[in-house]
């Protein structure tokens, strides 16, 4: 930032200055400050620059965009809450209904399951049953017959 200073000049003699000027008004503009060496203060940071850029913006477009900006945080926030209790509000209700809806249903298809190789397993046997019943009962059944499938 630029700091300016009113320097009263004592001497007179020194006429080199870019500032000095015949008349005494200080507000005279006669003599151009072009060959005045502007050297930027190695110290002053980037936010430092952009903070000494605000004198540039009006004050009402200066409240305005601070206005705005405030209200689309709001906004912003308000819409984050609100998405963060909903989802909230729906994993829980997946976790309370949904799970023990899921594991009863694993369990019916489980004993389903059962139930289905149970009938298989009693047909396998009325089949076998049936295979090595003598057709006759006046008939014997042969000794040494290998059953199917051995």
């Amino acid at each position: 930032m630029v700091k300016v200073e009113i320097v009263e000049e004592k001497d007179q003699q020194e006429s080199n200055s870019p500032y000095a000027s015949s008349s005494s008004s200080r507000t005279s503009s006669s003599v151009s400050l072009s060959s005045v060496g502007s050297e930027l203060d190695g110290e002053e940071s980037f936010y430092e620059r952009i903070a000494a850029l605000v004198d540039i913006v009006p004050p009402t477009t200066r409240h305005s965009i601070s206005s705005r900006f405030s209200r689309a945080t709001s906004f912003v926030k308000t819409s984050g809450k609100v998405v963060g209790n909903l989802v909230w509000i729906v994993t829980t209700s997946a976790l309370l209904v949904g799970l023990p809806l899921a594991l009863s249903l694993e369990d019916e298809a489980k004993i389903v399951a059962q139930e289905k190789e149970m009938l298989a397993q009693q047909q396998g046997a009325q089949n076998m049953a049936s295979m090595y019943a003598p057709p006759n009962p006046n008939q014997t059944q042969q000794k040494g017959v290998v059953p199917p499938g051995f």
